[in-house]
């Protein structure tokens, strides 16, 4: 399992989402790896129509309907057909954690999946008591890393964020820097389920080229 976190790349924005979308779909039909595009709200709807992938957005608040000027409702990502959400991503994490706590109880209200990162394995062993359907590891000082992944610089972390999950039964998605299919066997190796990838996809030249690289690390 592979999620693509679009961000706001310009080549992962607009028509260019759904253009990446397409090619994660070809990708996914050819190599029957599940792969999640991760994407901005404006562009969710769009997208959904476009492929027949899973499709999740980066962020969601814990509100209802009513005033609330500028936030994203959980009711309306589920409308139009998203399936899941990242939350507490170290790019915008939630200010506490009772915050976050709502958050979870707002998707699972909705019936939305749910991916909560953490930065510390401090922070995980408080996440999984929330049992969200994934969880991540990602040290922050690694997220968008073009030259080191966590995979090379804390392998070991990634078995201790793994024994942590397990406990709880469920399944770690490794991030921060994962840019080679060693990167994504050390990640499996040491107890990942999957992978989370942003710029060394969606930045890529060529990014079906860049993927099934990238995928050569589950064979």
């Amino acid at each position: 399992m592979i999620f693509i976190n679009f961000k706001t790349y310009e080549q992962g924005s607009g028509r260019n989402a759904v253009k990446l979308a397409r090619v994660l779909e070809e990708v996914a039909l050819t190599t029957s790896v599940k792969i999640v595009p991760v994407v901005q709200i404006i562009d969710a709807e769009m997208v959904i129509d476009s492929v027949k992938l899973d499709v999740w957005i980066q962020h969601i608040d814990p509100i209802s309907y009513g005033a609330h000027t500028g936030w994203t409702l959980p009711e309306e990502a589920v409308r139009v057909g998203v399936r899941g959400v990242f939350l507490n991503h170290s790019e915008h994490k939630f200010e506490d954690f009772d915050i976050l706590r709502k958050a979870v109880a707002r998707c699972r209200e909705v019936d939305l999946k749910t991916l909560i990162f953490a930065d510390s394995l401090e922070e995980l062993e408080r996440i999984v008591e929330l049992k969200p359907d994934f969880v991540s590891y990602e040290p922050p000082e690694l997220v968008g890393n073009e030259e080191t992944s966590v995979a090379e610089e804390q392998p070991e972390m990634i078995k201790n964020a793994s024994q942590i999950s397990q406990k709880h039964e469920i399944p770690l998605i490794v991030g921060a820097g994962i840019k080679s299919k060693k990167d994504v066997q050390k990640s499996l190796e040491f107890g990942g389920s999957g992978i989370a990838v942003a710029s060394d996809v969606v930045k890529a030249d060529d990014p079906k080229k860049e993927l099934l690289d990238l995928l050569e690390g589950y064979e």
